[in-house]
């Protein structure tokens, strides 16, 4: 594996980002804890790290929660030190829609352009709709981590959403103009052939990581596997696809088959993880399959992407957590973020671990070191 390059947020500067109303903190290239009680505003500041990656909140679809009660403008600005120096990310967003996304001080024409530039992973209590929910939020997921690692990956989902609206569109007419239908379908081919290839990729890639890091996390106790389904792993094209699935297609009137329909599927020890494992097997998968994604976007990238855990202790007891600890402090992983309630007890694990740690309390919405009072 190639030495992968050296990034961290050293610096973060909050201006009304939810119930974040101002705040200028500087990080430890490694480790920082950020405690405080539920509804005080740490998962919303985790929520700050991510959006400068990813412009956008991990905890909403939408941008019209992230303004802070009676504010119209919410501005986030980042300091990134690079093996080559320090870059800086600033994102303003108004509640008229218009945001802006600048690298350097320079606004990127597309917003799409930013993804990938500062790679992060975020696991958090949510994560489980991973399991329990649709194969939407599953291909959500892949969608996620494949565009920071792969900016054609990126435009080629955007195309194929793009045309498959336009697909079920004439679907619907009725009668259905045949030649537009083709027109519109031959378009779809090689987005969809792209996004086929990447997700098999990844996917086995995945399987592979997912189950060793489970084993470290839970000491070998059970056996995890990852199977990625697609209508196009039967061996037929997307053209082969659609013109099998086509007079189905009319009669339901929207697309039936096709990479939209992929999916993950979770096991462990041969068996659904949603129905026959606990909660916290559950969450240990989870955490296992984010470190996984974290392992192949350092490999693919080569950056080590920020890791983000909000509420690590959720649903896993000290021991496990003690384990994921020392994984993440060694030398393959970079920065990390994490939150937590109990400020004592983490302390407690991870001075026992590493001293190459900052903490920060969050109160109503003011973050501060933690030598400060709330």
């Amino acid at each position: 594996m190639h030495k992968a390059t050296t990034m961290y947020l050293s610096r973060i500067i909050v201006s009304n980002f939810k119930n974040i109303t101002g705040a200028d903190i500087s990080f430890s290239p490694k480790i920082n804890c950020i405690c405080g009680d539920n509804g005080e505003g740490k998962t919303n500041f985790l929520d700050a790290v991510y959006y400068l990656s990813m412009t956008k909140s991990f905890l909403s679809s939408s941008d019209r929660y992230t303004f802070t009660y009676g504010k119209d403008e919410a501005v986030l600005h980042g300091d990134y030190a690079f093996d080559s120096g320090v870059e800086d990310i600033a994102v303003s967003l108004r509640s008229d829609g218009n945001k802006t996304v600048r690298h350097n001080g320079k606004a990127y024409k597309r917003i799409s352009e930013h993804i990938g530039k500062i790679p992060v992973v975020m696991t958090a209590p949510s994560d489980v709709a991973l399991i329990h929910d649709s194969g939407e939020e599953r291909r959500r997921f892949l969608n996620m981590m494949i565009s920071q690692m792969d900016q054609e990956y990126l435009r080629a989902v955007v195309s194929y959403n793009r045309l498959l609206r336009q697909r079920n569109s004439v679907l619907k007419q009725e009668p259905v103009q045949d030649i537009l239908l083709d027109t519109v379908s031959e378009r779809m081919y090689g987005f969809s052939e792209c996004i086929y290839e990447a997700r098999s990729r990844v996917a086995g890639m995945l399987n592979e990581r997912t189950a060793s890091f489970y084993g470290l996390i839970s000491e070998g106790k059970e056996t995890v596997e990852i199977r990625y389904r697609s209508d196009l792993s039967g061996g037929a094209g997307t053209a082969e696809l659609f013109a099998s699935s086509v007079q189905k297609d009319k009669v339901m009137g929207f697309t039936t088959s096709g990479v939209q329909r992929d999916d993950l599927e979770f096991l462990m020890d041969g068996y659904p993880v949603r129905r026959c494992s606990s909660q916290g097997q559950q969450k240990s998968f989870l955490l296992a399959l984010k470190m996984a994604q974290y392992s192949v976007m350092r490999e693919v990238s080569g950056v080590r992407p920020i890791l983000l855990f909000d509420d690590l202790f959720d649903k896993l007891d000290a021991g496990r957590v003690a384990s994921l600890i020392k994984m993440v402090s060694g030398g393959d992983f970079g920065q990390i973020f994490i939150t937590h309630t109990d400020g004592t007890r983490l302390r407690g694990i991870i001075g026992g671990i590493t001293d190459q740690c900052k903490y920060f309390s969050v109160c109503r919405g003011q973050v501060r070191s933690s030598s400060e009072n709330c």
